[in-house]
C-alpha cells in the first residue's frame, strides 16, 4: 500500500512538473510571438525599401520619389545622446541615494513616490510640459529640448532599476568594506555600485530603448527639421518624428520609407542594447570580475 501511494506521489509530481514547465514555455511563447510578428512584418514590409540613399542622403521634396533619412538617423543620435547625459547620470545618484543614502527617510520615500508617478506619466504630457518651459521661452523649437524631455523620461526607469540592482548586493561586500576603514562613500562609488554595475548598465538601456521611439515629446520639443543639423539649439529631424510624417502622408513611396524607417529604429535599439550587453557579458564593465 505504501509503495503503492509512493508511486502515486511520484506520478503527480512528474505530471505536475511537467505540466507547469509546459504552462511556462506557453506563457514565453504567448510574450514572444506577438514580438516576433511585428519584426517579421517590418522586415517584409521595409527591407525592400532599403538602399544606399536610406542611409545616406536626406528627405526629398513632397511628391518627388527616392531619398532617405540619413539626416534623421543622425538627428536621433543627437537627441538621445542628449537625453542620455541627462537621465542617467540623474537616474543613477538617484538610485544610489535611494538604496545607500536615503533609505527610510522621508525624502526617500518623496523620491520614490516621484519616480514611480513619472514613470506612468504619458509621453505628450511630458512633451507639452518641456514646450511650456523650455521651447516657449526660448522662442523656437531646439534638439536640446527633445533631449530634455526624453532625458526626463529616462530618470525614472533608471532610477528604479539603480535601486533595485543595489538593494541586491549583499551586505556582507558593505560590510566587508567599511570594516577594513574603506569611508561609506567609497565603498558605495567602488564596490557597491560597481558589483551591481550589470543590472545597473541594463537599466540604462532599457530607459534608452523605450524613450528612442517616442514621437509625442518631439513634436513638440524638437519639432523635425528636412535638412542637416546637428545644432542643438535649432529644431532637429529624428527618425521617431520622419517616419511619422512619411505615415500621415499621402504619397506611396514615402509610405515605404516610413515602413524602412520603423524597421531602421527596431534594428538600431537592438543593436545598441545587444552591444551593452555583449560588452557587460565579457567582463568589459562587469562589477564582479
Amino acid at each position: 500500500m505504501k509503495q503503492a501511494e509512493f508511486q502515486f506521489r511520484s506520478r503527480l509530481r512528474y505530471l505536475t512538473d511537467h505540466a507547469v514547465t509546459v504552462m511556462a514555455v506557453l506563457a514565453t511563447l504567448i510574450v514572444v510571438a506577438p514580438l516576433i510578428t511585428i519584426f517579421i512584418y517590418l522586415l517584409y514590409k521595409g527591407a525592400s525599401s532599403l538602399n544606399l540613399d536610406f542611409f545616406i542622403k536626406g528627405p526629398k521634396p513632397e511628391g518627388e520619389v527616392g531619398g532617405g533619412m540619413a539626416n534623421a538617423i543622425l538627428g536621433s543620435g543627437v537627441v538621445l545622446g542628449v537625453s542620455s547625459l541627462i537621465g542617467v547620470p540623474i537616474g543613477i545618484g538617484g538610485g544610489i541615494f535611494l538604496a545607500e543614502f536615503g533609505r527610510g527617510s522621508k525624502l526617500a520615500i518623496a523620491v520614490r513616490f516621484t519616480a514611480d508617478v513619472l514613470n506612468g506619466v504619458p509621453s505628450i504630457v511630458m512633451g507639452l510640459a518641456i514646450y511650456a518651459l523650455i521651447v516657449i521661452p526660448q522662442g523656437h523649437f531646439s534638439a536640446l529640448a527633445g533631449g530634455v524631455a526624453l532625458g526626463i523620461m529616462m530618470i525614472p526607469t533608471v532610477c528604479r532599476t539603480t535601486e533595485e540592482m543595489l538593494l541586491m548586493v549583499p551586505h556582507a561586500v558593505r560590510e566587508a568594506a567599511l570594516g577594513l576603514g574603506v569611508p561609506n562613500w567609497r565603498s558605495v562609488l567602488s564596490i557597491t555600485v560597481r558589483t551591481a554595475s550589470p543590472g545597473i548598465i541594463t537599466g540604462c538601456m532599457l530607459a534608452f530603448a523605450r524613450v528612442a521611439g517616442e514621437t509625442a515629446p518631439l513634436l513638440f520639443t524638437a519639432l523635425g527639421n528636412s535638412f542637416w543639423s546637428t545644432s542643438l539649439n535649432q529644431p532637429i529631424a529624428a527618425l521617431p518624428l520622419q517616419i511619422y510624417v512619411y505615415a500621415v502622408s499621402p504619397y506611396e513611396d514615402q509610405h515605404r520609407l516610413a515602413w524602412a524607417g520603423a524597421l531602421v529604429l527596431i534594428i538600431l535599439i537592438v543593436l545598441a542594447v545587444s552591444l551593452v550587453r555583449y560588452v557587460t557579458s565579457r567582463g568589459v564593465l562587469k562589477g564582479a570580475s
